[in-house]
Protein backbone atom coordinates (compact mmCIF):
# COMPACT_ATOMS: atom_id res chain seq x y z
CA UNK A 1 0.00 0.00 0.00
CA UNK A 2 1.58 3.39 -0.63
CA UNK A 3 1.13 6.21 1.93
CA UNK A 4 1.37 9.89 1.74
CA UNK A 5 3.54 11.55 4.71
CA UNK A 6 2.36 14.95 5.54
CA UNK A 7 4.23 17.24 7.94
CA UNK A 8 3.27 20.94 9.17
CA UNK A 9 4.69 23.22 11.74
CA UNK A 10 2.66 26.51 12.34
CA UNK A 11 3.43 29.88 12.79
CA UNK A 12 2.78 29.66 16.39
CA UNK A 13 5.60 26.64 16.45
CA UNK A 14 8.27 29.39 14.85
CA UNK A 15 9.64 29.19 19.09
CA UNK A 16 9.99 25.56 19.55
CA UNK A 17 12.07 24.78 16.27
CA UNK A 18 14.66 23.00 18.34
CA UNK A 19 12.27 20.97 19.98
CA UNK A 20 12.21 17.56 18.60
CA UNK A 21 8.52 16.69 18.95
CA UNK A 22 7.41 19.69 16.23
CA UNK A 23 10.10 20.07 14.24
CA UNK A 24 9.62 19.11 10.61
CA UNK A 25 12.25 17.16 10.46
CA UNK A 26 11.39 14.66 13.46
CA UNK A 27 7.94 14.46 12.05
CA UNK A 28 9.48 13.35 8.82
CA UNK A 29 11.33 10.92 10.73
CA UNK A 30 8.84 9.26 12.80
CA UNK A 31 6.15 9.44 9.81
CA UNK A 32 9.23 7.04 7.73
CA UNK A 33 9.91 4.83 10.84
CA UNK A 34 5.82 4.37 11.08
CA UNK A 35 5.32 3.72 7.60
CA UNK A 36 8.37 1.58 7.05
CA UNK A 37 7.45 -0.70 10.29
CA UNK A 38 4.17 -0.95 8.69
CA UNK A 39 5.45 -2.56 5.76
CA UNK A 40 3.81 0.47 3.28
CA UNK A 41 5.85 2.31 0.45
CA UNK A 42 5.97 6.13 0.90
CA UNK A 43 4.30 7.48 -2.42
CA UNK A 44 5.83 10.81 -1.22
CA UNK A 45 6.05 13.43 1.82
CA UNK A 46 3.72 16.58 1.75
CA UNK A 47 4.89 19.31 4.07
CA UNK A 48 4.04 23.04 4.94
CA UNK A 49 6.66 25.15 6.54
CA UNK A 50 4.72 28.36 8.87
CA UNK A 51 1.21 27.44 8.26
CA UNK A 52 -1.48 27.57 10.75
CA UNK A 53 -3.88 24.62 10.76
CA UNK A 54 -6.90 26.95 10.01
CA UNK A 55 -4.97 28.05 6.50
CA UNK A 56 -7.05 25.93 3.89
CA UNK A 57 -4.51 27.15 1.13
CA UNK A 58 -1.45 25.62 2.21
CA UNK A 59 0.13 24.84 -1.02
CA UNK A 60 1.55 21.15 0.07
CA UNK A 61 -1.62 20.38 1.67
CA UNK A 62 -3.91 21.68 -1.50
CA UNK A 63 -1.12 18.94 -3.48
CA UNK A 64 -2.25 16.18 -1.14
CA UNK A 65 -5.73 16.42 -1.57
CA UNK A 66 -5.42 16.83 -5.14
CA UNK A 67 -3.03 13.67 -5.28
CA UNK A 68 -6.16 12.16 -3.36
CA UNK A 69 -8.87 12.38 -5.22
CA UNK A 70 -6.51 11.49 -8.21
CA UNK A 71 -6.51 8.46 -6.06
CA UNK A 72 -2.29 8.16 -6.58
CA UNK A 73 -1.76 6.86 -2.46
CA UNK A 74 -3.78 4.65 -0.34
CA UNK A 75 -2.97 6.48 3.23
CA UNK A 76 -2.23 9.46 4.33
CA UNK A 77 -0.14 9.33 7.72
CA UNK A 78 0.50 12.32 10.50
CA UNK A 79 1.99 13.05 13.45
CA UNK A 80 -1.21 14.25 14.56
CA UNK A 81 -4.80 14.56 13.63
CA UNK A 82 -4.06 18.63 14.10
CA UNK A 83 -1.49 18.65 11.60
CA UNK A 84 -3.69 18.07 8.93
CA UNK A 85 -6.54 20.75 10.64
CA UNK A 86 -7.54 22.00 13.08
CA UNK A 87 -10.96 22.59 11.88
CA UNK A 88 -13.79 20.37 12.64
CA UNK A 89 -15.28 21.08 9.62
CA UNK A 90 -12.08 19.92 7.12
CA UNK A 91 -12.38 16.77 9.57
CA UNK A 92 -15.92 16.03 8.33
CA UNK A 93 -15.52 16.67 4.66
CA UNK A 94 -12.55 14.81 4.48
CA UNK A 95 -11.89 12.03 7.28
CA UNK A 96 -15.49 10.83 7.04
CA UNK A 97 -16.79 12.03 3.99
CA UNK A 98 -14.32 12.60 1.16
CA UNK A 99 -11.80 10.02 1.96
CA UNK A 100 -13.95 7.01 2.59
CA UNK A 101 -15.33 8.16 -0.99
CA UNK A 102 -11.73 8.36 -2.53
CA UNK A 103 -11.07 4.74 -0.84
CA UNK A 104 -8.38 6.81 0.98
CA UNK A 105 -7.34 5.47 4.73
CA UNK A 106 -6.39 8.24 7.37
CA UNK A 107 -3.74 7.80 9.93
CA UNK A 108 -2.41 9.28 12.80
CA UNK A 109 0.42 8.19 15.42
CA UNK A 110 0.15 9.87 18.48
CA UNK A 111 -3.71 10.50 18.90
CA UNK A 112 -4.54 6.97 17.29
CA UNK A 113 -6.77 8.56 15.05
CA UNK A 114 -7.61 5.86 11.88
CA UNK A 115 -10.93 5.99 9.74
CA UNK A 116 -10.25 2.11 8.93
CA UNK A 117 -11.42 2.02 12.75
CA UNK A 118 -15.31 2.66 12.92
CA UNK A 119 -15.04 2.66 16.69
CA UNK A 120 -12.70 5.59 17.28
CA UNK A 121 -15.00 7.73 15.15
CA UNK A 122 -16.14 10.14 18.07
CA UNK A 123 -12.77 10.31 18.95
CA UNK A 124 -11.69 11.85 15.89
CA UNK A 125 -14.62 13.85 16.39
CA UNK A 126 -13.61 14.64 19.59
CA UNK A 127 -9.94 15.55 18.52
CA UNK A 128 -11.63 17.84 16.13
CA UNK A 129 -13.63 20.01 18.34
CA UNK A 130 -10.95 20.31 20.64
CA UNK A 131 -8.57 21.21 18.07
CA UNK A 132 -11.32 23.86 16.66
CA UNK A 133 -11.77 25.49 20.86
CA UNK A 134 -7.57 25.76 20.81
CA UNK A 135 -7.92 27.56 17.81
CA UNK A 136 -10.36 29.88 18.65
CA UNK A 137 -8.63 30.52 22.10
CA UNK A 138 -5.15 31.35 19.95
CA UNK A 139 -6.87 33.41 17.82
CA UNK A 140 -8.61 35.57 21.01
CA UNK A 141 -5.11 35.36 22.60
CA UNK A 142 -3.23 37.36 19.48
CA UNK A 143 -6.16 39.50 19.09
CA UNK A 144 -5.99 40.78 22.69
CA UNK A 145 -1.88 40.84 22.67
CA UNK A 146 -1.88 42.95 19.57
CA UNK A 147 -4.88 45.08 20.22
CA UNK A 148 -2.85 46.01 23.89
CA UNK A 149 0.21 47.30 21.49
CA UNK A 150 -2.32 49.05 19.41
CA UNK A 151 -3.92 50.81 22.43
CA UNK A 152 0.03 51.62 23.57
CA UNK A 153 0.70 53.11 20.12
CA UNK A 154 3.12 50.72 19.17
CA UNK A 155 3.09 49.77 15.32
CA UNK A 156 2.91 46.09 14.66
CA UNK A 157 2.70 45.84 10.99
CA UNK A 158 5.17 44.24 8.85
CA UNK A 159 5.91 47.08 6.78
CA UNK A 160 6.51 50.60 7.78
CA UNK A 161 4.51 53.47 6.19
CA UNK A 162 5.53 54.96 3.01
CA UNK A 163 7.93 57.93 5.10
CA UNK A 164 8.78 55.42 8.11
CA UNK A 165 11.12 52.68 8.41
CA UNK A 166 10.88 50.55 11.94
CA UNK A 167 13.20 51.05 14.22
CA UNK A 168 15.66 48.08 14.27
CA UNK A 169 16.82 48.98 18.21
CA UNK A 170 12.88 49.11 19.44
CA UNK A 171 10.03 46.96 18.03
CA UNK A 172 7.20 48.76 17.44
CA UNK A 173 8.57 52.03 16.59
CA UNK A 174 9.23 54.01 13.52
CA UNK A 175 11.77 56.54 12.37
CA UNK A 176 11.71 59.08 9.30
CA UNK A 177 12.92 57.53 5.94
CA UNK A 178 14.52 60.93 4.68
CA UNK A 179 14.65 60.02 1.11
CA UNK A 180 10.61 59.15 1.02
CA UNK A 181 9.45 61.65 3.75
CA UNK A 182 10.94 64.35 0.56
CA UNK A 183 8.82 63.40 -1.17
CA UNK A 184 5.84 63.16 0.88
CA UNK A 185 6.44 66.45 1.78
CA UNK A 186 6.42 67.77 -1.72
CA UNK A 187 2.90 66.17 -1.96
CA UNK A 188 1.28 68.16 0.42
CA UNK A 189 3.14 71.06 -0.33
CA UNK A 190 2.18 71.18 -3.91
CA UNK A 191 -1.23 70.26 -3.11
CA UNK A 192 -1.54 73.35 -0.79
CA UNK A 193 -0.04 75.75 -3.32
CA UNK A 194 -3.01 74.36 -5.38
CA UNK A 195 -1.62 71.42 -7.14
CA UNK A 196 -4.29 68.80 -8.38
CA UNK A 197 -4.23 65.13 -7.02
CA UNK A 198 -3.39 63.79 -10.91
CA UNK A 199 -1.69 66.34 -12.09
CA UNK A 200 1.20 65.52 -8.89
CA UNK A 201 0.69 61.72 -9.36
CA UNK A 202 1.65 62.84 -13.35
CA UNK A 203 4.99 64.80 -11.63
CA UNK A 204 6.07 61.87 -9.98
CA UNK A 205 5.63 59.71 -12.41
CA UNK A 206 7.67 62.22 -14.69
CA UNK A 207 10.46 62.97 -12.25
CA UNK A 208 11.08 58.86 -12.29
CA UNK A 209 10.14 59.06 -8.47
CA UNK A 210 8.98 55.01 -7.69
CA UNK A 211 5.56 54.48 -5.70
CA UNK A 212 5.75 53.08 -2.59
CA UNK A 213 5.13 49.80 -3.53
CA UNK A 214 8.31 49.71 -5.98
CA UNK A 215 10.37 51.94 -3.50
CA UNK A 216 9.51 49.04 -0.99
CA UNK A 217 11.04 46.81 -3.28
CA UNK A 218 13.77 48.68 -3.99
CA UNK A 219 14.58 48.67 -0.60
CA UNK A 220 14.52 44.59 -1.02
CA UNK A 221 11.59 44.23 0.69
CA UNK A 222 9.25 41.67 0.22
CA UNK A 223 6.17 44.02 -0.28
CA UNK A 224 3.05 43.11 -2.24
CA UNK A 225 -0.28 44.72 -3.14
CA UNK A 226 -3.06 43.96 -5.60
CA UNK A 227 -1.32 46.30 -8.38
CA UNK A 228 1.59 44.56 -7.92
CA UNK A 229 3.17 44.92 -11.77
CA UNK A 230 2.22 48.57 -11.19
CA UNK A 231 5.33 51.31 -10.68
CA UNK A 232 3.39 54.73 -11.37
CA UNK A 233 2.01 56.79 -8.87
CA UNK A 234 -2.28 57.57 -9.11
CA UNK A 235 -4.42 59.59 -7.96
CA UNK A 236 -6.14 57.34 -5.13
CA UNK A 237 -2.66 57.13 -4.36
CA UNK A 238 -2.11 60.79 -3.87
CA UNK A 239 -5.42 60.67 -2.14
CA UNK A 240 -5.04 58.43 0.34
CA UNK A 241 -1.18 60.01 1.36
CA UNK A 242 -2.99 63.35 1.68
CA UNK A 243 -5.62 61.64 4.44
CA UNK A 244 -2.95 59.73 6.24
CA UNK A 245 -2.70 60.69 10.00
CA UNK A 246 0.30 58.64 10.65
CA UNK A 247 2.27 61.54 8.57
CA UNK A 248 1.46 63.80 11.37
CA UNK A 249 2.63 61.82 13.97
CA UNK A 250 -0.21 59.88 14.81
CA UNK A 251 -0.36 56.20 15.07
CA UNK A 252 -3.38 55.18 13.55
CA UNK A 253 -4.04 51.23 12.97
CA UNK A 254 -6.97 48.85 12.63
CA UNK A 255 -8.78 50.27 9.40
CA UNK A 256 -9.75 46.76 8.36
CA UNK A 257 -10.24 43.95 10.36
CA UNK A 258 -10.37 40.08 9.70
CA UNK A 259 -14.18 38.63 9.37
CA UNK A 260 -13.54 35.15 11.18
CA UNK A 261 -10.44 33.43 12.59
CA UNK A 262 -11.08 31.03 9.87
CA UNK A 263 -10.14 33.29 7.19
CA UNK A 264 -8.20 36.33 5.93
CA UNK A 265 -10.56 38.00 4.60
CA UNK A 266 -10.47 41.55 5.54
CA UNK A 267 -13.45 43.90 5.96
CA UNK A 268 -13.05 47.89 6.65
CA UNK A 269 -14.17 48.99 10.04
CA UNK A 270 -15.35 51.94 10.87
CA UNK A 271 -13.52 54.97 12.45
CA UNK A 272 -14.61 54.41 15.78
CA UNK A 273 -13.08 51.32 16.19
CA UNK A 274 -9.25 52.24 14.99
CA UNK A 275 -6.94 52.55 16.94
CA UNK A 276 -5.85 56.71 17.35
CA UNK A 277 -2.64 57.32 19.13
CA UNK A 278 -1.66 61.02 18.77
CA UNK A 279 2.22 62.07 19.01
CA UNK A 280 3.53 58.21 19.12
CA UNK A 281 6.52 59.47 16.06
CA UNK A 282 7.74 62.26 14.79
CA UNK A 283 5.73 63.61 12.50
CA UNK A 284 6.61 64.16 8.37
CA UNK A 285 4.02 67.04 8.22
CA UNK A 286 4.11 69.73 10.62
CA UNK A 287 0.12 70.28 12.08
CA UNK A 288 -0.06 73.95 10.38
CA UNK A 289 0.44 71.86 6.63
CA UNK A 290 -1.59 68.95 7.79
CA UNK A 291 -4.41 71.62 8.41
CA UNK A 292 -4.42 73.45 5.62
CA UNK A 293 -4.42 69.91 3.21
CA UNK A 294 -7.48 69.02 5.10
CA UNK A 295 -9.05 72.10 4.98
CA UNK A 296 -8.97 71.67 0.93
CA UNK A 297 -10.10 68.36 0.73
CA UNK A 298 -12.64 69.50 2.74
CA UNK A 299 -13.66 71.70 0.36
CA UNK A 300 -13.50 68.99 -2.49
CA UNK A 301 -11.93 71.25 -4.61
CA UNK A 302 -12.02 69.91 -8.44
CA UNK A 303 -9.21 70.11 -10.99
CA UNK A 304 -9.46 71.11 -14.56
CA UNK A 305 -8.73 68.65 -17.00
CA UNK A 306 -5.06 69.84 -17.08
CA UNK A 307 -4.64 68.61 -13.60
CA UNK A 308 -4.50 72.12 -12.21
CA UNK A 309 -6.82 73.70 -9.79
CA UNK A 310 -9.33 77.03 -10.24
CA UNK A 311 -8.17 79.89 -8.74
CA UNK A 312 -11.22 80.16 -6.72
CA UNK A 313 -12.05 76.40 -6.23
CA UNK A 314 -13.75 75.65 -3.07
CA UNK A 315 -14.44 79.39 -2.34
CA UNK A 316 -16.89 80.99 -3.93
CA UNK A 317 -20.81 80.35 -2.64
CA UNK A 318 -24.44 81.32 -4.01
CA UNK A 319 -25.68 83.88 -1.44
CA UNK A 320 -28.90 82.77 -2.05
CA UNK A 321 -29.02 79.06 -1.02
CA UNK A 322 -25.35 78.42 -0.37
CA UNK A 323 -24.00 76.16 -3.25
CA UNK A 324 -20.47 76.05 -3.68
CA UNK A 325 -19.77 77.35 -7.35
CA UNK A 326 -18.91 75.07 -10.01
CA UNK A 327 -16.71 76.10 -12.90
CA UNK A 328 -17.77 76.05 -16.77
CA UNK A 329 -16.51 78.07 -19.82
CA UNK A 330 -18.12 79.98 -22.75
CA UNK A 331 -16.68 81.59 -25.52
CA UNK A 332 -12.93 81.21 -24.02
CA UNK A 333 -13.88 82.73 -20.99
CA UNK A 334 -14.49 81.36 -17.73
CA UNK A 335 -16.96 81.85 -15.52
CA UNK A 336 -18.79 80.74 -11.58
CA UNK A 337 -22.12 79.91 -11.77
CA UNK A 338 -24.88 78.25 -8.88
CA UNK A 339 -25.15 74.31 -9.90
CA UNK A 340 -29.12 74.81 -8.59
CA UNK A 341 -29.25 77.59 -11.09
CA UNK A 342 -31.18 75.50 -13.79
CA UNK A 343 -32.74 73.31 -11.44
CA UNK A 344 -36.07 74.86 -11.42
CA UNK A 345 -37.30 78.64 -10.82
CA UNK A 346 -38.24 78.09 -7.13
CA UNK A 347 -35.01 76.40 -6.39
CA UNK A 348 -31.86 79.62 -6.39
CA UNK A 349 -32.33 82.60 -7.67
CA UNK A 350 -29.05 81.61 -9.27
CA UNK A 351 -25.55 83.13 -8.46
CA UNK A 352 -23.08 83.95 -11.75
CA UNK A 353 -19.69 85.45 -11.76
CA UNK A 354 -16.64 85.67 -14.26
CA UNK A 355 -13.82 84.30 -12.77
CA UNK A 356 -11.38 87.47 -14.29
CA UNK A 357 -14.13 89.91 -12.38
CA UNK A 358 -13.50 88.04 -9.32
CA UNK A 359 -10.05 88.23 -9.22
CA UNK A 360 -10.03 91.59 -10.05
CA UNK A 361 -12.26 92.78 -7.41
CA UNK A 362 -10.55 90.72 -4.94
CA UNK A 363 -7.23 91.54 -5.85
CA UNK A 364 -8.22 95.54 -5.41
CA UNK A 365 -9.40 94.95 -2.17
CA UNK A 366 -6.81 93.11 -0.54
CA UNK A 367 -4.10 95.53 -2.12
CA UNK A 368 -6.60 98.25 0.32
CA UNK A 369 -6.63 96.16 3.16
CA UNK A 370 -2.48 95.71 2.80
CA UNK A 371 -2.11 99.65 2.23
CA UNK A 372 -4.29 100.23 5.38
CA UNK A 373 -2.58 97.83 7.50
CA UNK A 374 0.43 97.74 6.97
CA UNK A 375 3.88 100.22 6.91
CA UNK A 376 4.59 101.15 3.50
CA UNK A 377 7.77 102.40 4.24
CA UNK A 378 9.24 99.80 6.66
CA UNK A 379 8.69 97.07 4.01
CA UNK A 380 9.96 98.62 1.02
CA UNK A 381 13.07 98.95 3.07
CA UNK A 382 13.11 95.17 4.09
CA UNK A 383 15.83 93.14 4.05
CA UNK A 384 16.84 90.80 1.28
CA UNK A 385 15.33 87.05 2.04
CA UNK A 386 15.77 84.14 0.46
CA UNK A 387 12.76 82.12 -1.27
CA UNK A 388 14.38 79.40 -2.90
CA UNK A 389 12.60 76.35 -3.69
CA UNK A 390 12.88 72.95 -1.44
CA UNK A 391 15.52 70.91 -3.64
CA UNK A 392 14.61 67.58 -1.50
CA UNK A 393 11.92 66.17 -4.28
CA UNK A 394 14.87 66.84 -7.27
CA UNK A 395 17.90 64.90 -4.92
CA UNK A 396 15.28 62.39 -4.71
CA UNK A 397 14.32 61.52 -8.03
CA UNK A 398 17.88 61.74 -8.59
CA UNK A 399 19.22 59.30 -6.25
CA UNK A 400 16.27 57.43 -8.13
CA UNK A 401 17.55 57.68 -11.84
CA UNK A 402 21.05 56.58 -10.55
CA UNK A 403 20.11 53.45 -8.94
CA UNK A 404 18.28 52.61 -11.89
CA UNK A 405 21.24 53.69 -14.46
CA UNK A 406 23.33 51.27 -11.98
CA UNK A 407 20.74 48.45 -12.34
CA UNK A 408 20.57 48.77 -15.82
CA UNK A 409 24.61 48.51 -15.89
CA UNK A 410 24.68 45.30 -13.79
CA UNK A 411 21.91 43.77 -16.30
CA UNK A 412 23.70 44.62 -19.54
CA UNK A 413 27.29 42.77 -17.82
CA UNK A 414 25.12 40.20 -17.16
CA UNK A 415 23.52 39.63 -20.57
CA UNK A 416 26.97 39.85 -21.85
CA UNK A 417 28.45 37.18 -19.73
CA UNK A 418 25.14 34.53 -20.82
CA UNK A 419 26.33 35.59 -24.36
CA UNK A 420 29.69 34.71 -23.98
CA UNK A 421 29.10 31.18 -22.45
CA UNK A 422 26.81 30.46 -25.12
CA UNK A 423 23.26 30.70 -22.84
CA UNK A 424 21.61 33.18 -25.11
CA UNK A 425 21.72 33.55 -29.09
CA UNK A 426 22.88 36.54 -30.67
CA UNK A 427 19.29 37.42 -31.78
CA UNK A 428 18.23 37.40 -28.38
CA UNK A 429 20.93 39.16 -27.02
CA UNK A 430 20.70 42.14 -29.59
CA UNK A 431 16.73 42.17 -28.74
CA UNK A 432 17.60 42.29 -24.94
CA UNK A 433 20.43 44.66 -25.37
CA UNK A 434 18.26 47.02 -27.63
CA UNK A 435 16.18 47.34 -24.96
CA UNK A 436 18.11 47.94 -22.03
CA UNK A 437 19.67 50.73 -24.27
CA UNK A 438 16.63 52.36 -24.80
CA UNK A 439 15.50 52.45 -20.97
CA UNK A 440 18.90 53.66 -19.93
CA UNK A 441 18.65 56.67 -22.39
CA UNK A 442 15.43 57.23 -20.97
CA UNK A 443 16.94 57.16 -17.42
CA UNK A 444 20.01 59.09 -18.47
CA UNK A 445 17.27 62.07 -19.63
CA UNK A 446 15.64 62.19 -16.18
CA UNK A 447 19.08 62.22 -14.46
CA UNK A 448 20.44 65.06 -16.11
CA UNK A 449 17.18 66.95 -16.11
CA UNK A 450 17.34 66.32 -12.54
CA UNK A 451 20.32 67.48 -11.87
CA UNK A 452 20.08 70.84 -14.46
CA UNK A 453 17.21 71.51 -11.75
CA UNK A 454 19.08 71.21 -8.53
CA UNK A 455 21.68 73.27 -10.74
CA UNK A 456 18.96 76.49 -11.36
CA UNK A 457 18.41 76.11 -7.55
CA UNK A 458 21.60 76.31 -6.24
CA UNK A 459 22.48 79.00 -8.43
CA UNK A 460 19.56 81.13 -8.06
CA UNK A 461 19.62 84.03 -5.82
CA UNK A 462 17.36 85.44 -3.62
CA UNK A 463 14.80 88.12 -3.78
CA UNK A 464 15.02 91.36 -2.83
CA UNK A 465 12.93 91.86 0.45
CA UNK A 466 11.51 95.82 -1.07
CA UNK A 467 10.73 93.61 -4.33
CA UNK A 468 8.36 91.10 -2.31
CA UNK A 469 7.18 93.73 -0.61
CA UNK A 470 5.80 95.59 -3.86
CA UNK A 471 4.44 92.82 -5.30
CA UNK A 472 2.01 92.97 -1.92
CA UNK A 473 1.46 96.21 -2.41
CA UNK A 474 0.69 96.04 -6.05
CA UNK A 475 -1.13 92.26 -6.17
CA UNK A 476 -0.24 92.64 -10.29
CA UNK A 477 -1.77 88.74 -10.26
CA UNK A 478 -3.69 86.52 -8.46
CA UNK A 479 -2.31 83.35 -7.93
CA UNK A 480 -4.05 80.06 -5.63
CA UNK A 481 -1.44 80.30 -2.54
CA UNK A 482 -2.19 84.37 -1.82
CA UNK A 483 -6.33 83.01 -2.38
CA UNK A 484 -5.72 80.00 0.15
CA UNK A 485 -3.97 82.33 2.51
CA UNK A 486 -5.72 85.66 3.04
CA UNK A 487 -9.54 84.53 1.23
CA UNK A 488 -12.29 82.59 3.42
CA UNK A 489 -15.36 82.62 0.80
CA UNK A 490 -17.10 84.88 -1.25
CA UNK A 491 -20.84 84.96 -1.25
CA UNK A 492 -22.16 85.84 -4.66
CA UNK A 493 -25.34 87.28 -5.61
CA UNK A 494 -27.64 87.26 -8.52
CA UNK A 495 -27.23 90.61 -10.53
CA UNK A 496 -30.22 92.92 -10.68
CA UNK A 497 -31.30 94.67 -13.34
CA UNK A 498 -29.06 97.72 -14.01
CA UNK A 499 -26.25 96.65 -12.46
CA UNK A 500 -22.74 96.08 -13.81
CA UNK A 501 -21.37 93.37 -11.24
CA UNK A 502 -23.34 91.15 -9.56
CA UNK A 503 -23.12 91.80 -5.39
CA UNK A 504 -20.09 89.98 -4.07
CA UNK A 505 -19.41 89.84 -0.17
CA UNK A 506 -15.88 88.70 1.21
CA UNK A 507 -14.96 86.96 4.15
CA UNK A 508 -11.21 87.28 4.94
CA UNK A 509 -9.50 84.46 6.51
CA UNK A 510 -7.94 86.94 8.89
Amino acid sequence: MKAALYCRLSEEDRVKRETDSVSIQNQKALLLQYAEAQGWEVFDIYSDDDYTGADRNRPAFRRLLRDAEARRFDIVLCKTQSRFTREMELVETYLHSLFPRWGIRFVSIVDSADTANRGNKKSRQINGLVNEWYLEDMSENIRSVLNNRRQNGFHIGSFALYGYRKDPEHRGRLLVDEEAAAVVRSVFTRYAQGMGKAAIARSLNESGIPNPTEYKRRQGLRYRQAAENSTLWSESAIASMLRNEMYRGWMVQGRCGSVSYKTKENRPRPRSEWFVVPNTHEPIIDEALWTRVQALLTERSHPFSGGAVGLFAGKVRCASCGAMLRSTRSHGRTYLQCPRRRLSRDACSGAFVAVQLLEYVIRNRLRELTEALTDREYLLEASVFCVKPHPEPEQSALREAEKHLAVLQRQFRCLYEDRCAGILEEKEFLALSCAIRTERTEAEKRRDACQQRLDEIRLAPPRDGSVEAARLLSLDTLDRTTVLTFLDHVEVSRRQPGMRTPPLTVFWAF
